[in-house]
């Protein structure tokens, strides 16, 4: 009997104890409230009994007929007492998952000899006991979670010797003595969590036979020793945390070929010496914290080539020297801190820096820039005629444009949404605010609790991901994966950017794509606010493309794939519902694939509804690199001139320029900015990395330049059938980045032209077959 999944609610019905010959009984992910009825397990001899995520409470009956048993189920309710003892006296059971309930003692007996076991979650319990005496060698098992209970004792040997096991969690117990070396015999490991317990000793050399491992965590702990070399040679290793614990000596150059890692928590430790020059070659990484050691010398400029790193922590050292300018580069860092450290000279001027809080800079020898509230020395000048002008411009003329500028913005952004659009006054945050979880048929208050006890109230470990208004967890439920996104809230608990959150309920609720990333629910909360996702295990385009075994592994069949699915999702959201969408932050940061290659677009937090009584106008946003020519980067570009020409002649001419030829549609919302962006995505998967050179030049250059130059060299040439393919995206993407928006396609006319072969502006075929 399955009715899984289902509303029932009530306890569960005794008659069920009638059907004698019930073998297997599914009643999970309800809402039966009450105990298990005693009667159950008397008259039937069950071989599955899953009651996970209900509501219920008291002892597993004691005569519930176990003999047959070869999968228990009963996570996530509030059962108390003891584990039965003879849960595995068939010699049968595989399953046995009790995790998230009120259990206490010790683990049952028949347990330690059950060689039929493959997986057990006992994790979140009030477990105690010898955990070194209750568990022998399992050669089936391929999960064990003993995570956040109250067993002691050490981590035995007998792991090590089943050589099926892929996960084994241990954290947030009270383990201690030193890690055994026999662990590294279970080669097939890929998740291996030991972090919060009191372990000793130094990390065992024999990890380095553990090359399936993606997740090492081993952090709060007091572990000692210096760092093991053997760690480099984990090759698939993608989330290393090490905090928390004694370890010493430098930090080893050979982690810079663990290529996949995309988390690495080395702080509060006592690693000495420089940072390591070859980190820079992690270029999947979107964290690093080196925080709290006594690290020196100064920050390796080469980390500027981490473009994905959206966090990044060096605080409590004692680095010296300037931050580098090759900062700038790391378009995709977000949080910062360098607090407490010796450094000195100016910031680099980018987001990160400037969003900072004071704390995260502050305690320095010398930091100066915008957000350290001291203005940097200006350069003094030799040249008594060029550099004259050169100070003169920027310490008077710089300063009375801006103020000239950000003036007239300032009222055309005011005529322009209040006078074209008089029902803005109309419209309140409030009206957009639903009750928490109004599109998952489950109880808003339980789903909520759930997600803050699976993600550990929102503990870092469970971080994939810093975006510009939120964090994106990691969450399982029920063997569930979700992608949570917990959006940022000041000290005093008020959520930020709440017009980012609503508009991405707003959007989401509306569309219902096989490419669009699935909203599951959302809950505004006091205490946390966030929205809850389908999880795309895949990663985003950006972190494939930065991959080099990804990047190979994406070959051409799945990039005009991927090219043809965005253009879908576009066309889908512009042209098919009732009120248009526009994205307005299309990136490759913001296409995420599922395990398939699928491809979806993701983060409507800037996403907007159009209108048509409406002129839709609204104020900048987007993410640099995609987004449609406009003010910002044309006087970007005429700036970075100045200093070869006069630069009052030219001040003047961007000036005048800016304002008469730009300012009509730099702040006008349309479908043509999101063809833009698509244009760029496309050019990006074709070439392996952003066009930004190709953006640069006029539309004849554009047309001049030879496709098979542009192809991403990592990859062999297409064949014939899909090299036509890929000449059509390098025409639709040039016809989309086109400088007029009046020029570019429709998405739906793109889309159409990739799916049928065609596109208007189809010149002879320049790529070989």
């Amino acid at each position: 009997m399955y009715l899984n999944d289902n509303s029932i609610s009530g306890s569960i019905p005794n008659y069920l104890a009638n059907y004698t010959q019930l073998t297997r009984l599914h009643l999970g992910h309800n809402n039966f409230s009450g105990s298990i009825p005693p009667e159950l397990g008397k008259r039937t001899a069950l071989s599955e009994l899953n009651l996970f995520m209900n509501n219920l409470v008291g002892f597993i009956p004691r005569d519930i007929n176990l003999t047959k048993m070869e999968e228990f189920s009963v996570t996530s309710n509030m059962l108390s007492g003891h584990l039965p003892n003879n849960i595995c006296v068939s010699g049968l059971l595989t399953h046995f998952t009790v995790s998230d309930n009120l259990f206490s003692g010790h683990v049952p007996n028949s347990l330690k000899n059950c060689s039929s076991l493959v997986r057990v979650r006992l994790e979140h319990n009030q477990l105690t006991g010898n955990i070194s005496q209750y568990f022998g060698i399992y050669p089936e098992l391929d999960y064990m979670d003993l995570s956040y209970n109250k067993f002691y004792g050490e981590v035995s040997g007998n792991w090590g010797s089943c050589l099926s096991l892929t996960s084994l969690k241990m954290s947030n117990n009270n383990l201690t003595g030193k890690i055994s070396t026999e662990l590294g015999g279970a080669t097939n490991l890929v998740r291996l969590n030991l972090s919060s317990n009191h372990l000793v000793g130094e990390i065992p050399t024999s990890f380095e036979r553990l090359g399936s491992l993606v997740n090492l965590y081993l952090d709060d702990n007091k572990l000692s020793g210096k760092f093991p070399k053997s760690l480099g040679n984990l090759h698939n290793l993608e989330e290393l945390n090490l905090a928390q614990n004694s370890l010493t000596g430098s930090i080893d150059e050979t982690l810079g070929e663990c290529f996949k890692l995309r988390i690495l928590n080395l702080s509060n430790n006592f690693f000495e010496g420089a940072i390591p020059v070859p980190i820079s070659k992690l270029k999947s990484l979107d964290k690093l914290d080196l925080s709290h050691n006594n690290l020196t010398g100064s920050i390796p400029s080469q980390l500027g080539g981490l473009n994905v790193l959206q966090t990044l922590n060096l605080s409590h050292n004692n680095l010296s020297g300037s931050v580098p300018s090759s900062f700038t580069e790391m378009l995709g860092l977000t949080t910062v801190d360098l607090s407490f450290n010796q450094l000195e000279g100016p910031l680099p001027k980018m987001r990160a820096f400037e969003d900072a809080p004071k704390e995260a800079l502050g305690h320095n020898k010398g930091l100066c820039g915008n957000n350290t509230g001291l203005d940097c020395p200006t350069m003094q000048a030799t040249d008594h005629g060029h550099k004259k002008k050169v100070s003169f411009v920027i310490l008077i003329i710089l300063p009375a444009l801006g103020i000239m500028l950000l003036v007239v913005f300032m009222v055309v952004a005011f005529f322009c949404l209040h006078k074209r659009n008089p029902n803005l006054e109309n419209v309140r945050p409030q009206e957009t605010r639903a009750k928490p979880f109004t599109i998952w048929s489950y109880d808003g208050k339980m789903v909520y609790e759930r997600i803050i006890e699976a993600l550990d109230d929102f503990d870092s470990r469970h971080v994939v991901g810093v975006g510009g208004y939120g964090t994106v967890y990691r969450a399982e439920l029920s063997s569930e994966v979700y992608a949570v996104k917990k959006i940022h809230a000041t000290e005093d608990g008020e959520m930020q950017n709440l017009k980012s959150f609503e508009n991405e309920i707003r959007a989401l609720t509306e569309i219902r794509h096989q490419n669009i990333v699935k909203l599951y629910g959302f809950c505004s909360h006091s205490r946390h606010s966030f929205l809850v996702y389908e999880f795309l295990s895949g990663g985003s385009l950006r972190n494939i493309l930065n991959h080099m075994e990804q990047a190979v592994e994406f070959d051409w069949n799945k990039r005009v794939t991927a090219v043809k699915s965005i253009a879908k999702a576009l066309s889908y959201m512009h042209h098919d519902c009732s009120q248009p969408i526009i994205h307005r932050d299309l990136s490759s940061n913001n296409v995420l694939f599922d395990s398939e290659w699928v491809a979806h677009v993701s983060d409507f937090g800037t996403a907007r509804l159009l209108k048509p009584d409406s002129s839709n106008w609204t104020s900048f946003a987007g993410t640099f690199g995609y987004i449609a020519p406009g003010i910002i980067q044309l006087a970007s570009n005429k700036l970075n001139c100045m200093y070869s020409q006069d630069l009052f002649i030219n001040f003047f001419f961007v000036f005048c320029f800016l304002f008469f030829a730009e300012l009509a549609y730099t702040m006008e919302v349309n479908e043509k900015c999101d063809v833009y962006s698509f244009g760029v995505v496309t050019l990006e998967v074709i070439m392996g990395k952003h066009p930004r050179d190709i953006l640069l030049t006029s539309i004849d250059d554009m047309n001049a330049i030879s496709h098979t130059e542009i192809l991403d060299q990592r990859l062999p040439p297409p064949t014939k059938q899909t090299a036509n393919e890929v000449e059509l995206l390098v025409e639709v993407a040039f016809s989309c980045v086109h400088k007029s928006p009046q020029c570019r396609p429709s998405m739906r006319d793109a889309s159409l032209g990739l799916v049928s072969g065609t596109h208007a502006a189809k010149r002879p075929n320049k790529i070989p077959k």
